[in-house]
């Protein structure tokens, strides 16, 4: 399989160079040349399968011959060591629980697997490969779990000042060994804007080996498509066969990963993407103007993103026609207000607690299905643990959650972090003058 980038539908590059290189050098991002068709039987018979012959399956139509089979699913089976269950709160509303990983955030998927596959193509030989990762919450805390102690391989994290939460901010700041954090006195964007500009800069690549580790980056959407699949499976399970999916959405990696599921042949009548406050694309498909904004911080802090990377690949599964793209994707904002009490009820009628991204996604599917009632599997992604947002959360409901035991490990650890504005200078000159 080759793959182009989103601005240039004539270059091809192999899986391994696609991974490696991360963003295209004309600033696109890669896709694949031809999306696969899955087995109708195999979709048809899917309940059979457990989440890693699932993944495998999937995996092996992108990559086909670039990883022989035994080493793909011995990369699988390590990556993907941890279950992603559905647990329904009613006979037709159900919560796909994302977060069982060693990060406790959806993010695993693709960083354990995205790690593992760079592991595999690198050699002794090559020079030392230097992994940039801008975050707004979840996904340097992945990243680190997921390339702590990788041979070969110095993770980069930036993520912005005072608009994480502490357990994120630990995540990031107490791993050391190969993995460096930088806290920038801005926003997400900034961080997102840091790291783009250092694949753009011919110093830095003539002494840096450099790659992503962000959404960006193909290898980390290829293993999200695998719990869209996998929860289609829990479904048919339970005699459910048409499913909405509502995600959370704020760089639109998760939700783009979901569509090309669908585009795959996944059957899926409609995806609802849940924003914040950050609502570039509920406007944009409300209006067909697309008018990025500065990120507005908000209790669900992994969705403030003004700019969404991944918007330009969903718009290129859909070749930029607007109505296609409004056929298939019905999009919601919340304000923080509303996110909070949404945590309550959710709480108080179905006994679960859920952090604040989740809960703007049960508010999308709630809208959605106001709006489309029928007789259809309706599933919100939960895409990180509650124990992450204690801020966020009300005190007595968060003395209920079961905190994971790597979370109580984590308060007893020193943080070990760079302090930068947020200038590409200053990135520059300190990754220069720590290669």
């Amino acid at each position: 399989m080759k793959f182009y980038s989103t601005n240039n539908k004539a270059l091809r590059v192999s899986f391994k160079e696609a991974v490696f290189n991360s963003l295209p050098a004309d600033k696109g991002l890669y896709m694949p040349e031809v999306i696969p068709q899955l087995d109708p039987y195999f979709i048809k018979n899917i309940q059979q399968y457990s989440i890693q012959e699932i993944a495998f399956r999937i995996a092996q139509t992108f990559i086909e011959d670039d990883i022989p089979s035994d080493a793909l699913k011995n990369i699988i089976e390590d990556a993907i060591s941890f279950n992603a269950p559905v647990k329904f709160l009613s006979a037709d509303t159900g919560v796909l629980e994302l977060f069982h990983g060693p990060s406790y955030a959806f993010k695993d998927f693709g960083a354990r697997f995205m790690s593992r596959v760079m592991a595999y193509f690198s050699t002794s030989d090559d020079a030392l490969l230097d992994v940039l990762v801008a975050t707004s919450g979840d996904t340097g805390g992945a990243v680190a779990s997921g390339f702590l102690g990788v041979e070969g391989t110095r993770v980069t994290i930036l993520y912005p000042k005072g608009k994480v939460s502490e357990i994120q901010e630990l995540q990031l700041t107490t791993n050391g060994r190969n993995i460096r954090a930088i806290e920038v006195d801005g926003t997400f964007d900034d961080c997102q804007a840091l790291v783009k500009r250092a694949f753009n800069d011919q110093e830095l690549n003539g002494c840096l080996r450099l790659t992503s580790a962000n959404s960006i980056n193909i290898a980390r959407l290829i293993p999200q498509t695998f719990y869209y699949f996998y929860a289609y499976a829990q479904l048919k399970a339970q005699g459910i066969d048409r499913v909405v999916f509502t995600v959370p959405s704020g760089n639109f990696g998760n939700i783009g990963a979901g569509l090309l599921a669908y585009k795959m042949g996944l059957p899926v009548e409609q995806f609802v993407a849940a924003t914040n406050a950050n609502d570039t694309v509920p406007r944009f498909l409300r209006n067909g103007l697309y008018e990025p904004k500065p990120s507005i911080q908000t209790l669900a802090n992994a969705m403030d993103v003004g700019d969404p990377s991944n918007w330009v690949r969903i718009r290129d599964l859909f070749e930029n026609n607007l109505e296609n793209l409004n056929r298939m994707i019905t999009s919601y904002s919340y304000t923080d207000k509303q996110t909070k009490a949404a945590m309550e009820q959710l709480h108080h009628t179905y006994h679960y607690i859920a952090c604040p991204h989740t809960a703007i996604a049960w508010l999308g599917s709630q809208a959605y299905r106001g709006e489309h009632p029928g007789s259809y599997g309706s599933i919100f992604l939960s895409t990180a643990h509650p124990c992450k947002f204690p801020d966020a959360i009300l005190e007595e409901v968060f003395k209920k959650i079961k905190l994971p035991e790597g979370v109580e490990q984590l308060q007893h650890k020193t943080k070990d972090v760079v302090v930068l504005p947020a200038e590409f200078d200053a990135f520059k000159n300190y990754l220069i003058a720590n290669k």
